[in-house]
């Protein structure tokens, strides 16, 4: 999908987000036109892992990505505060087919090695199994249920939708990682970021920031209005899923990271960073313009 250019940038830039509900709802009325004077995007969809190797690669204007990849991209992006994904009991969680198995030893299936849940997930598993999980292997999300019920795999970390749909596949949740995450630390889990190249220039930077608070006040007011584009990008998810979806990822900290929001990045990445699992994030890395 692609605007005609504007003012503001003098061309129009290329975005990438998922095609999940919370980014479409987020998304809708600025990718169709109507928030007044925003900049111009062309819209590609991909799923967040390759969103994080794009950042990686610096292929994208603006990109929705994990905060996890945030160490290795903040020298060529701008973190912008506003339009992520941070929440409270909307954490990723660890399913078996069988409640209470001891993952000591088993083999583990996640969405990504760079993505948030993973570090939510090694974080859990660092305080909670001594003797750590045996083997971690790496499957595209949608393929994780399916190999948890059938053998391949004793456990799977899970996101999104999967928090309401896992119970049809007959299966259990061993552990919640953002229930983990806020009781140990107090603050809001977070998950999704919002980047935008620095090369832009700090006017449009700030406009993209002012465009993505814009556009999802817009859905919040009219929600009807979004329903078209998250329904032709939801994978035939079941609208009252979505409508969940929606309701868990899309709050108070996609308009403003605000104070406890910036928290809960650096209390992640500090973390992480201190388990070996990122580099540490130079001073100032997340300060907006």
């Amino acid at each position: 999908m692609t605007a005609e250019p504007t003012a503001t940038t003098g061309r129009t830039l290329r975005i990438a987000y998922s095609p999940c509900p919370n980014d479409t709802f987020v998304f809708d009325a600025w990718a169709h036109g109507r928030v007044p004077g925003a900049p111009a995007l062309d819209v590609t969809f991909a799923d967040i892992d390759v969103t994080n190797g794009m950042a990686e690669r610096g292929e994208f204007d603006v990109l929705k990505v994990s905060y996890a990849v945030l160490p290795w991209v903040l020298d060529e992006y701008a973190l912008l505060p506003c339009g992520g994904a941070l929440g409270r009991g909307c954490g990723p969680l660890v399913l078996t087919r069988e409640p209470g198995l001891d993952l000591g030893g088993r083999t583990v299936a996640v969405p990504s090695e760079r993505s948030t849940a993973y570090l939510l997930f090694r974080l859990w598993a660092a305080d909670v199994l001594p003797d750590g999980v045996g083997r971690v292997v790496v499957m595209p999300f949608h393929e994780i249920m399916p190999a948890v019920r059938e053998g391949r795999v004793d456990a799977g970390l899970v996101i999104h939708e999967a928090r309401f749909t896992y119970r049809a596949y007959g299966l259990h949740c061993l552990a919640d990682m953002g229930e983990h995450w806020e009781s140990s630390t107090g603050l809001p889990i977070p998950l999704g970021a919002i980047i935008a190249k620095r090369s832009l220039g700090a006017d449009t930077l700030r406009a993209l920031a002012a465009s993505a608070r814009a556009s999802v006040r817009m859905a919040w007011e009219d929600p009807e209005a979004s329903r078209p584009y998250v329904r032709a990008h939801a994978q035939e998810l079941d609208p009252s899923v979505a409508d969940q979806h929606i309701g868990l990822y899309v709050n108070e900290f996609t308009a403003d990271l605000g104070g406890a929001g910036y928290a809960a990045v650096r209390g992640l990445l500090t973390r992480a960073a201190a388990e070996g699992l990122v580099p540490p994030l130079p001073a100032g890395a997340l300060e907006f313009v």
